[in-house]
C-alpha cells in the first residue's frame, strides 16, 4: 500500500525535472541474448547523466519496438521502473522508440536565453532579440528517445529504422558492426525531412566531457568518428514557434539516440 501511495508523488517530482534536460533511453543490456526479456529504462538529465523517469501513461504518446517480426508496443506498469519490458525474440536489432506527449513550462527570458546557447539554438534567440521581448517565455516540450538494441548473432546488414517522430535521429550504419575509430553517418529529420542547420551532439558514458558536435548538413546528416567503444548518447534539439492556440510562445522537440559501440 505503501508503495502504491508513492506512485503519484514519483510520477509529479519526474514530471518537475523534465523541463531543460536531455531524455534517453537506457537498456539493462545493449546486447541480449535471443529471447531475454530486456528493461527498458527512461533517464531524464545532462550530459548522459540522469534520474530514472517512471513510467507515466499520461505522457506517453508513443512507447514502441520494432523487431525483425515487426512493430508492437512496449509494455509496463505505472510508475516503474524500467519504465517497459521488450523480449529479444529473434536475433536482429530491435529499435525501440518513446514519444513523449507535449509538457508545458513558463521561466524567465534569462534562464530560456541560457538555454538556447546550451543547446545551440542561436536563431532563436535573434528573433527573440528582434521582437524585444523579455517577458517570460511559455513552452511545450516533447521528447523522442530512441534506443538500439542487438540480439543474437547479426551479420550487421539490419540497420536503424525511422519510427515517424516528430525529431528523429537515425543511424545510417549499424553501430554494433562498427569498431572504435570508424565513422558513424547519422540523420535527423523533423516531420519526416532532413533538417539542415541543427546542433547534434554525440556523448560516450565513459567520458562525458568530451563531447563530439556537428550542424547537420543539407540532408540533415552528422558524421561522427566514434574514438572508443561503450554506451553512446547522440542527441539533438528543434524549436519552432508554438500554434497560435496554444497559449505558448515555443514549441521545441528533443531528440535522443543510445547504443553501444563493440
Amino acid at each position: 500500500m505503501k508503495r502504491l501511495m508513492l506512485v503519484p508523488i514519483v510520477l509529479t517530482l519526474a514530471r518537475a525535472s523534465l523541463s531543460a534536460h536531455d531524455v534517453w533511453i537506457e537498456p539493462t543490456t545493449f546486447a541480449p541474448r535471443t529471447g531475454e526479456i530486456v528493461g527498458v529504462r527512461l533517464r531524464v538529465g545532462q550530459d548522459f547523466l540522469g534520474d530514472p523517469l517512471p513510467r507515466d501513461p499520461s505522457l506517453i504518446n508513443e512507447f514502441i519496438v520494432e523487431d525483425p517480426e515487426g512493430r508492437k508496443p512496449v509494455v509496463g506498469r505505472p510508475g516503474a521502473d524500467p519504465a517497459g519490458l521488450v523480449r529479444a525474440a529473434a536475433p536482429g536489432l530491435l529499435v525501440v522508440g518513446y514519444r513523449s506527449n507535449p509538457s508545458r513550462i513558463e521561466q524567465s527570458h534569462e534562464k530560456f536565453t541560457q538555454y538556447l546557447k546550451e543547446e545551440g539554438l542561436e536563431s532563436i534567440i535573434a528573433l527573440g532579440a528582434r521582437r524585444g521581448d523579455a517577458r517570460p517565455v511559455r513552452e511545450l516540450f516533447a521528447r523522442c528517445a530512441k534506443s538500439l538494441i542487438s540480439s543474437g548473432e547479426t551479420d550487421g546488414s539490419a540497420g536503424d529504422r525511422p519510427l515517424g517522430f516528430t525529431l528523429e535521429l537515425v543511424a545510417e550504419r549499424n553501430p554494433f558492426a562498427m569498431n572504435a575509430g570508424q565513422e558513424l553517418p547519422v540523420r535527423l529529420t523533423y516531420e519526416n525531412r532532413p533538417l539542415a542547420g541543427a546542433l547534434v551532439v554525440a556523448i560516450n558514458r565513459a567520458n562525458p566531457s568530451e563531447k563530439l558536435s556537428a550542424r547537420s548538413d543539407r540532408d540533415g546528416r552528422v558524421r561522427f568518428r566514434l574514438p572508443r567503444a561503450g554506451a553512446w548518447l547522440v542527441k539533438a534539439v528543434h524549436m519552432v514557434e508554438a500554434p497560435a492556440a496554444s497559449g505558448a510562445d515555443w514549441a521545441s522537440y528533443w531528440a535522443s539516440l543510445t547504443f553501444e559501440l563493440p
